[in-house]
C-alpha cells in the first residue's frame, strides 16, 4: 500500500512543480537568444560552447516541463479555449526547441538562429496564456496606468450605465441610479468604520447630510471637483500609506474609484426624499407563473422553465447519462448509499420506458434509507449531533428522535416548520440553541441563536451581522434582530450594541411584518404558536421558496440562489423557483413529491458539469448547464466503503440513546449518520454542528487526503476487511471483478485488471488486496457523483 500511496503523491508533487520549471528553460533560452542578437556567439570558442549548453539545456527542460504542465492540466482539470491554447503553444515550442538543437548540432547557423527566434517567441505566447490561466485574462492590463478617458469608461463598465459613454448631462432618474451605485459601494467598503455603527474620525457616510458635512478633520467631498476631494485622494493611496482608506480589508476596484471620481464630477447627486434600498430584497408573496409550452421531448415543467433559460443563453440540450450512471446518482442522492451488482444488472437490462420514474419511487418509498441519509442534512442545517458543546452540561438539547420519526414519515413541511418554531419536547432543541458557559457576547444568548437559527435556515437570510449593529450587507437593523429576539425571549431583552447597552427594550415582533403582528404582551408560549402559525402561511413565499432552493441544491449541486443562505440574491431563473415553492405550497408541502418532480427531470438526468473553481458556485456569472458535479460527502464516503468493502463503524458506535425504538432493526449497518462524530468524519467534511451548516465544501483538501492515506480508522477498516476478502475469493481475477462490480459498478477494464493482478499477487497478499482498495476508493468514479 506504501508504495502505491507514494506513486500517488510523486505524481501530485511533479504536476506542481511545472509551474517553477518551466521559468528555467525559459530563461535559458531568452539568453542565449540575446547573446545571439548582441553578437557575442563569435567572441570565442568558450562563448559558443556556454550559449550551445544553455540551447540544449534550455531545450532539455522545456520537455520536462511541457510533460509536467501536461500531468497539472490533468490533475487540476483547468479547461476551456485558454488552456488549449497553452497546451498547444508549449508543445510547438517545444518542436522548436528540438529544431534549433538539431540546427546547431548541424552547424547550420543561419537555420539555427531563426528557429531560436521563433523558439523565444513560442515560449512567450505560451507563458503569456499560462500567466492568464493562472492570474486572470486581466493579468497585464490591470497594472497598466490609468488615464482621465479610460476611468471613464472603466466608470461606465462598473455600473452598465450608457449615459456614462454619452457625456450628456445626467437626468434625474439617471442621478438616482449613480447614487444608488455609489451608496452601495460606500456601504461595502466604509460602512464599517464610518455609519451609525461605528463612527472613526466622526465621518459617517451613510447618509446625505452627514456626507456633504465631513469629519472632524474637515469636507471630505467637494461637489465637481474630485481631484480636491480628500475621499478620493485617501482611497487612491497606496497599501502602505497610514492615510490610505479602507484601513484594513480589500481596497477599492479602479472602477469603484472611477465611478465615486465621475460621480463627484458630476456633483455628488443625492436625491432628496425616500432612499431605495441599495440592497436586493427577494418578493415575500408567493408567485405562479405560467408554464411554458411542452416540447416533444420536454414535458416535465421544470425542464419547460429550464429550456427558456437555455434558449436566452444560447445552451443546448445533451444527451442524458447511461442507466448505470443515472442509477448510482438517484441512490445516493435519495437514500445515500451505492446500488449492489445485482440492482445494477437488472435496472441496465430492464426494458421499460419508464423504469426511471419507478425506481425514483422505489427509493423514496424506503423510508428508512431515506431519513437515515437525510438526517445528515438536517441534522447540519438544525446544528444538531449527538455529543459536544452543552450536552454534558445541560446546556443543549437533541431532537435525533423527532427530526428521524418526521423524516420518515415525510411529515408535511409546514408542520415540520411548526413543531420547531412552536416546538414539543421532543423539538425544542432547535429554538433553545446552546447555553454557553461562562461569559458570552449579547448576540450568543439564546434568544438571539434562536432568531439567528430561524431567519437563516427556514427564511435564507442572515441576521448575524444585524444582532450587534446594524447590518452593513443587508437593510436589516439592529432593533429587527432584537425585536425578532424577543419573540422567544421569557423577558423583555436589553438591546446592545456592539456588546454595549443602548438603554432601549426591544419590541416583539416578526422579521416580515406583513405576515402579521406578534402580541408583545402574551405569553413566550402563545407568542412561539403565533409566530409559527404566520410563518406558515401560503403567503409566506419565503418560507417555500427557501425550502425548494434548499432541496434543488442537494440534488443539482448548486441552488437556483446561491448562497443558499442569502435568498435576497439574484436566482437564475425566477420562474422555476417561484413555480417550483407554488407547487410544493399547492401539493400539501410533500418534500418527496418535490424530489421526485426534480430527480424525474431530463435536466437531472444530462451529464454532470465539473467546475475548477468552487467560487464559481455562486458568481453572479454563474450560468446554469445542469448539475454540477459533487464528492460524496463524508457519510456518503463512509457507508460506500463500509456497503462495498467492510463496515467502519462497530454495532456500538450506533448512537442508541438518541434512536426511537425500533431502529436498530432497520439499519443493515452502522450507518454514518448515527454515530457520534470523530476525525475520520471530521477530516471529510462533517461540522461539528455548534452553528447552523447548510451547505459543506465539496472540493478535496488536504486534510482529508492526510486521513485517507494514514488514518487509523480508515487503514483499520481496510486491514481488517482485507483479511475477510481474502477467505471470501479463492483467486485474484474473482476478487478483483467483485470489487470493480461493488464499487464503480462495471467489469474492470482489461489494463486496469493487468494493473490490479500486479497489486493483489498471484497469491492475494493483504497489503496487496489493502492497496487495491484504497485505489479504488481514491479513484473519480468512487470519489464524485457524476
Amino acid at each position: 500500500m506504501l508504495l502505491v500511496k507514494e506513486t500517488f503523491w510523486l505524481w501530485q508533487f511533479l504536476g506542481r512543480l511545472h509551474p517553477l520549471l518551466v521559468h528555467f528553460p525559459v530563461s535559458l533560452l531568452c539568453v542565449a537568444f540575446l547573446l545571439e542578437v548582441v553578437g557575442w556567439y563569435r567572441k570565442s570558442a568558450e562563448w559558443r560552447a556556454g550559449i550551445t549548453a544553455l540551447v540544449w539545456i534550455g531545450a532539455g527542460s522545456s520537455v520536462v516541463a511541457a510533460s509536467l504542465g501536461l500531468l497539472l492540466v490533468n490533475q487540476e482539470e483547468y479547461g476551456g479555449n485558454t488552456v488549449v491554447i497553452h497546451q498547444w503553444s508549449g508543445l510547438a515550442t517545444v518542436l522548436l526547441a528540438l529544431c534549433t538543437v538539431f540546427a546547431l548540432r548541424s552547424g547550420r547557423l543561419t537555420l539555427y538562429r531563426s528557429f531560436l527566434f521563433l523558439t523565444v517567441f513560442g515560449v512567450s505566447l505560451a507563458g503569456h496564456y499560462g500567466a492568464m490561466l493562472t492570474h486572470g485574462d486581466d493579468y497585464l492590463t490591470s497594472v497598466l496606468p490609468v488615464n482621465r478617458s479610460t476611468k471613464t469608461q472603466l466608470a461606465a463598465n462598473s455600473a452598465n450605465f450608457e449615459f456614462i459613454r454619452s457625456n450628456q448631462p445626467i437626468t434625474n432618474k439617471q442621478a438616482e441610479e449613480l447614487n444608488l451605485e455609489v451608496r452601495s459601494i460606500l456601504a461595502h467598503n466604509c460602512y464599517s468604520c464610518h455609519s451609525a455603527s461605528k463612527t472613526k474620525g466622526e465621518l459617517r457616510l451613510d447618509k446625505k447630510e452627514l456626507v456633504m458635512k465631513g469629519g472632524k478633520d474637515g469636507v471630505v467631498l467637494i461637489a465637481g471637483h474630485p481631484e480636491k476631494s480628500e475621499l478620493i485622494r485617501r482611497i487612491k493611496l497606496p497599501d502602505s500609506d497610514k492615510e490610505a482608506m479602507p484601513t484594513k480589508g480589500k481596497r477599492l476596484t479602479d472602477k469603484d474609484i472611477a465611478l465615486l471620481e465621475y460621480w463627484i464630477e458630476q456633483g455628488a447627486a443625492w436625491p432628496d426624499g425616500a432612499e431605495k434600498s441599495i440592497y436586493r430584497v427577494a418578493a415575500l408573496a408567493p408567485r405562479l407563473p405560467i408554464i411554458p409550452a411542452a416540447t416533444a421531448e420536454l414535458s416535465n415543467p421544470v425542464d419547460r422553465f429550464v429550456n427558456v433559460y437555455f434558449q436566452k443563453n444560447k445552451l443546448t440540450w445533451k444527451a442524458v447519462v447511461d442507466d448505470r450512471t443515472y442509477l448510482r446518482r438517484v441512490y445516493l442522492d435519495i437514500i445515500g448509499l451505492v446500488p449492489t451488482p445485482q440492482k445494477i444488472q437488472a435496472f441496465t437490462t430492464d426494458i421499460r420506458p419508464d423504469k426511471r420514474e419507478i425506481l425514483v419511487k422505489e427509493l423514496l418509498a424506503d423510508k428508512d434509507g431515506y431519513a437515515q441519509h437525510w438526517l445528515t442534512f438536517w441534522n447540519d442545517a438544525l446544528r444538531n449531533d449527538y455529543t459536544g458543546t452543552g450536552y454534558i452540561t445541560g446546556g443543549r438539547f437533541d431532537i435525533t428522535t423527532w427530526l428521524y420519526t418526521s423524516l420518515k414519515t415525510n411529515k408535511p413541511y409546514d408542520q415540520f416548520v411548526r413543531e420547531l418554531i412552536n416546538p414539543t419536547k421532543e423539538s425544542e432543541g432547535f429554538i433553545r440553541g446552546i447555553k454557553w458557559r461562562g461569559t458570552i457576547n449579547s448576540s450568543q444568548r439564546t434568544e438571539m441563536q434562536a432568531a439567528q437559527n430561524v431567519s437563516q435556515v427556514l427564511l435564507g437570510l442572515n441576521l448575524k451581522c444585524a444582532s450587534c449593529h446594524d447590518s452593513f450587507i443587508s437593510d436589516w437593523k439592529l432593533t429587527d434582530a432584537y425585536g425578532f429576539a424577543n419573540v422567544f425571549a421569557d423577558s423583555t431583552l436589553d438591546i446592545n450594541r456592539c456588546d454595549k447597552p443602548t438603554g432601549k427594550k426591544a419590541v416583539s415582533r416578526i422579521l416580515f411584518t406583513e405576515l402579521g403582528t406578534i402580541n408583545g404582551k402574551a405569553t413566550t408560549k402563545e407568542r412561539l404558536r403565533e409566530l409559527a402559525q404566520f410563518m406558515t402561511q401560503p403567503k409566506d413565499g419565503r418560507l417555500y421558496r427557501t425550502l425548494v432552493n434548499r432541496v434543488w441544491a442537494q440534488l443539482m449541486g448548486r441552488g437556483i440562489v446561491e448562497p443558499v443562505d442569502a435568498m435576497d440574491n439574484e436566482p437564475w431563473s425566477q420562474d422555476l423557483l417561484d413555480w417550483l415553492a407554488s407547487d410544493f405550497a399547492t401539493n400539501g408541502y410533500d418534500i418527496k413529491r418535490l424530489m421526485y418532480t426534480i430527480l424525474t427531470s431530463r435536466i437531472y438526468q444530462m451529464p454532470s458539469i465539473g467546475i475548477k473553481d468552487a467560487g464559481l458556485i455562486t458568481a453572479p456569472t454563474f450560468v446554469f448547464e445542469g448539475m454540477v458535479r459533487r464528492r460524496l460527502t463524508a457519510e456518503q464516503f463512509s457507508d460506500a466503503v463500509s456497503t462495498v468493502f467492510n463496515p467502519i463503524y462497530a454495532d456500538t458506535s450506533i448512537v442508541a440513546k438518541w434512536l426511537p425504538k425500533g431502529i436498530r432493526k432497520d439499519v443493515a449497518f452502522p450507518r454514518a449518520s448515527l454515530v457520534k462524530n470523530d476525525a475520520f468524519l471530521t477530516a471529510l467534511g462533517r461540522p461539528n454542528r455548534e452553528t447552523v451548516s447548510t451547505s459543506r465544501m465539496s472540493q478535496a483538501n488536504l486534510l482529508q487526503a492526510l486521513e485517507l492515506t494514514n488514518g487509523t480508522t480508515f487503514n483499520a477498516t481496510l486491514k481488517s476487511g482485507a483479511q475477510k476478502w481474502k477467505l471470501n475469493y479463492s483467486s485474484p481475477d474473482l476478487l478483483i471483478k467483485a470489487l470493480y462490480w461493488k464499487a464503480l459498478g462495471r467489469e474492470p477494464r482489461p489494463q486496469e485488471l493487468a494493473v490490479a493482478q500486479k497489486i493483489v499477487g498471484k497469491n492475494l497478499s493483504l497489503e496487496g488486496i489493502q492497496d487495491l482498495v484504497w485505489a479504488i476508493t481514491l479513484h473519480p468514479e468512487f470519489q464524485l457523483i457524476y
